[in-house]
């Protein structure tokens, strides 16, 4: 089948400068004898007219240069129409990509998209809002929502509203329902990733794949928030699953599977793929595996 490509390009993710990323797509892909054209992504998040020009003009390939939030959108509208998603990482976390191994140099990102390599990756949806990432309810999230309303990006900004909210988090209190067992926690936060980490090369997730057919639920409960840092990067580096006998157990929970279901007994914030979303009392969480094709290295 011959390759088309339609490049999407977020003129305002992130902190990089794109000024010259339309000369670098046409050399790349001119280069290649690939056809293709570049839009700019919709503020609106409307991509029907692109949907349209794939089924017209049998678009291959679309490719989203910009952050988590646009590969959420596109995506999400998109995955239907069976092309495979690219990314080029022009955004502040970039969680997706790093987690997909796609280098944030462009240049390097756009070789990727040219070789071609599509595999399909698994995504969810929470209260059937889609994420193809990660998701997090209570402080990653108000930390989410305080970012979002900054005049500046990138990660200073992301660490000086994380220590901000760090000294001031309350923990939230939630009932899960796992496997038909239930069973109450204090926590900070509740982080249920498709991707292994929070963007910035943050790992929160160290056992997630794209592609398992499983959620990593990753539980970090009230405690003393002098040892709290401590345990997170400990929990980090070893990446430890809890068995089902210490799932109630003091200390982070960190397990793997294909639903859940969360009671928001505190009404906690919310965030779905770094994006700040409207909570709810409850989440109901479904994987959606195989969901669409990523072109990532070989």
């Amino acid at each position: 089948m011959t390759r088309k490509i339609i490049y999407l390009v977020n003129p305002i993710s992130g902190t990089k400068n794109k000024q010259n990323l339309p000369e670098l797509i046409a050399a790349k892909t001119k280069a290649a004898k690939i056809h293709f054209e570049i839009l700019p992504t919709v503020a609106s998040g409307d991509y029907k007219f692109v949907k349209q020009k794939i089924e017209e003009e049998k678009i291959t390939d679309v490719v989203i240069c910009g952050g988590d939030g646009s590969v959420n959108t596109v995506t999400q509208q998109l995955y239907t129409t069976g092309v495979n998603f690219g990314i080029v990482p022009l955004g502040s976390g970039n969680g997706l990509s790093n987690t997909a191994k796609i280098p944030k140099d462009s240049a390097k990102a756009l070789d990727i998209v040219i070789k071609g390599h599509a595999t399909y990756i698994d995504a969810f949806t929470i209260n059937n809002e889609f994420s193809c990432m990660l998701c997090g309810i209570g402080f990653d999230a108000k930390v989410a929502h305080d970012f979002a309303q900054q005049k500046t990006r990138g990660l200073l900004t992301y660490v000086k509203e994380s220590f901000k909210n760090f000294f001031s988090a309350k923990p939230y209190t939630f009932e899960l329902t796992v496997n038909g067992a239930k069973f109450n926690t204090q926590a900070f936060f509740i982080s249920i990733a498709n991707s292994n980490q929070f963007g910035n090369q943050f790992t929160i997730a160290p056992k997630a794949s794209l592609s398992d057919g499983l959620l990593d639920i990753v539980i970090v409960p009230y405690m003393n928030k002098v040892v709290l840092p401590l345990a997170v990067l400990q929990q980090v580096k070893t990446g430890k699953i809890t068995s089902e006998k210490e799932i109630k157990t003091p200390g982070i929970t960190y397990f793997q599977t294909s639903k859940i279901k969360i009671k928001n007994v505190s009404h906690a914030p919310l965030h779905i793929d770094g994006e700040p979303k409207e909570t709810s009392s409850s989440f109901d969480i479904k994987i959606i595996p195989n969901c669409f094709k990523l072109l990532q290295p070989a």
